[in-house]
């Protein structure tokens, strides 16, 4: 029981603030239609004593006149005329109401001629006050505050007291209040744009803030391998030079130029790290064809690989060649430190619209040795490469006890895009 109460006040929750956003993106909307409609009785009113009185605008009386002068003949006409001299110019207001926050010259216009030839205050008291809120051109605020205000002295007989009171109350007050509503309207407005760009500000900071860690990281992490791999690359120079066995000087120089090459791929990697004005990295990224000297040198070190390349020779973007040989080369990482002796294939398949990459090794045979630690981040990061490049990549085991890595790149590439390397 209290769960369902619980679940029913959630959704109750959910359904009124998603009722309460629907209402608050168009209150304006709301507001337009409120400040036509409202205050129609009042507009009327104004428009009724004017027709009965003759001291009231241009055309004050004129109902009167009309209905002395054609109830006689025909009453349906003396309506007729009636509302279109005095119900038409009500409605035509509230319509231009409408457009007050976007025309706003149609509301000023219709009010001045609305008061001069009927003395209607209402229309004018709206368009002031709605031009004061919404706009901040306060010359054409004054300008229009002034015109209506002779309209006045046009359109009513009084004295400067009675002046004094109308302007005051019908357009002055309006005015005031649409200038403090507009204002306090810019300045929340300003100060909600103020609290979204500290916010912006601080996750920019964040950001840097992360950025400039894992930069930091990652240097220390190339100093640290660089600096290891640098000895072992010096191990093996100097055992090349001191050995006497042609097959330990020969697996000393693969060790040798595999670490200086290793190194050489560090620097281009985090090439991206270096300080201001320090030159970039020139060397080429490697593509397939690199892929049969990667193939040699995992020969050398005694693995035995099959590859196999079907599919012809399409053309295939230099993106997506960098991408199959980074597959191809952690896949025969994989198996070199987890199947030690393993025999690897690896199959290259180039489909029309797509490079398909697939390295699979058997179970290591019995005595290979204990396999080496993982990191766990290899395939990670490849999957990561491969899905931004709108790829898929699978990897697990085999029902055999071995392991097989597969992968799909697209080679389609938009126009304007990177050209395609054959």
């Amino acid at each position: 029981m209290w769960k369902w109460v619980k679940e029913s006040g959630r959704a109750l929750g959910a359904l009124g603030r998603r009722n309460g956003r629907w209402w608050w993106e168009r209150r304006l909307v709301f507001a337009d239609w409120f400040y036509a409609l409202a205050p129609l009785p009042f507009s009327a009113m104004f428009q009724l004593s004017s027709g009965s009185s003759g001291s009231i605008g241009i055309l004050g009386g004129t109902f009167v006149f009309l209905l002395n002068s054609l109830a006689p003949v025909n009453a349906f006409a003396t309506l007729l005329a009636g509302f279109v001299f005095y119900g038409a110019p009500v409605l035509w207001a509230a319509a231009m109401v409408l457009l007050r926050r976007t025309d706003p010259r149609w509301l000023l216009v219709s009010s001045l001629v609305i008061l001069l030839l009927f003395g209607n205050f209402v229309p004018a008291a709206i368009a002031l006050y709605s031009y004061a809120v919404y706009f901040s051109d306060r010359r054409v605020l004054v300008a229009w505050l002034v015109a209506l205000s002779l309209a006045v002295t046009a359109s009513y007989q009084a004295v400067f007291l009675g002046y004094f009171f109308l302007i005051t109350g019908f357009l002055i007050t309006p005015t005031v209040m649409g200038l403090w509503v507009g204002t306090r309207r810019q300045l929340i407005d300003r100060l909600h744009e103020r609290a979204e760009r500290l916010e912006r500000e601080q996750h920019l900071l964040a950001d840097q803030a992360i950025t400039a860690e894992r930069t930091r990281i990652a240097r220390e992490m190339h100093d640290v391998v660089a600096h290891r791999v640098s000895l072992m690359v010096l191990h093996a120079g100097g055992l090349e030079v001191s050995s006497d066995d042609p097959r330990t000087i020969e697996t000393a120089g693969v060790i040798r130029t595999t670490g200086r090459e290793a190194l050489t791929e560090l620097r281009g990697i985090l090439g991206v790290l270096r300080e201001e004005g320090a030159a970039a990295p020139t060397a080429p990224q490697p593509v397939l064809s690199d892929l049969d000297r990667l193939v040699r040198e995992w020969r050398a070190a005694g693995m035995e690989i099959g590859l196999t390349e079907t599919g012809g020779d399409r053309p295939v973007p230099g993106s997506v060649q960098r991408t199959v040989y980074r597959i191809v080369q952690e896949g025969l990482t994989n198996a070199a430190k987890h199947a030690q002796g393993a025999r690897v294939t690896v199959l290259l398949h180039r489909a029309p619209d797509r490079m398909e990459v697939e390295v699979a090794n058997g179970p290591a045979p019995a005595g290979a040795g204990a396999p080496a630690p993982r990191s766990g981040f290899g395939l990670t990061g490849l999957r990561e490469r491969v899905v931004l490049a709108g790829g898929d990549l699978t990897a697990g085991v085999c029902p055999d006890g071995g392991w097989r890595l597969r992968a799909i790149v697209p080679t389609d590439t938009p126009a304007g895009a990177e050209e395609a390397v054959p």
